[in-house]
């Protein structure tokens, strides 16, 4: 029988397989493998876990945007409503102040007017009183002037009570 390469090549190979199994090497990667299935199951979980919080937190938030949505379209909503009751009052304030003063403008008017036509009477009255007194004492005598002034004098007293009644 001739030992060839082969017989050699397989014994060494038996030799390698004892000294790996007398040394326990097979038991150590497989504790070792063992360890690094659980570290590896244990980072699944451990992402699973974090993933149901981050859903959870997720959810939160987009209530959160959703309630702030709605929030933020309600204090638009109602900005708008309140700007539109303050131009509607600032508008109905500025028409009755426009009122109040063409009220007052116009009462100032009549005033002016009587004042005028009041001064225009007592100018009228004072002239005609010169230009009759003139008249009385370049035709008449002082008799007749101061009975004509008295008898005027009656008459525009009665007319002014008359007046002024």
């Amino acid at each position: 029988m001739t030992i060839d390469a082969t017989f050699w090549v397989a014994i060494s190979f038996l030799i390698f397989l004892g000294v790996l199994i007398y040394f326990k090497v097979p038991q150590k990667v497989k504790s070792i493998l063992d360890n690094n299935i659980s570290n590896i199951k244990n980072q699944i979980n451990e992402a699973e876990k974090l993933k149901e919080e981050a859903k959870g937190i997720l959810i939160e938030h987009e209530k959160k945007i959703s309630n702030s949505k709605i929030e933020m379209r309600l204090m638009i909503d109602k900005a708008n409503e309140q700007a539109e009751k303050n131009k509607i009052k600032i508008n109905s304030e500025f028409h009755n102040l426009m009122e109040n003063k063409k009220r007052n403008s116009e009462e100032r008017i009549r005033q002016m007017k009587a004042q005028a036509l009041k001064d225009i009477k007592n100018a009228s009255i004072m002239i005609a009183l010169k230009s009759t007194e003139k008249l009385l004492v370049n035709s008449l005598d002082k008799s007749k002037l101061d009975r004509i002034f008295n008898s005027s004098i009656k008459e525009t007293k009665l007319a002014l009570k008359k007046k002024s009644s």
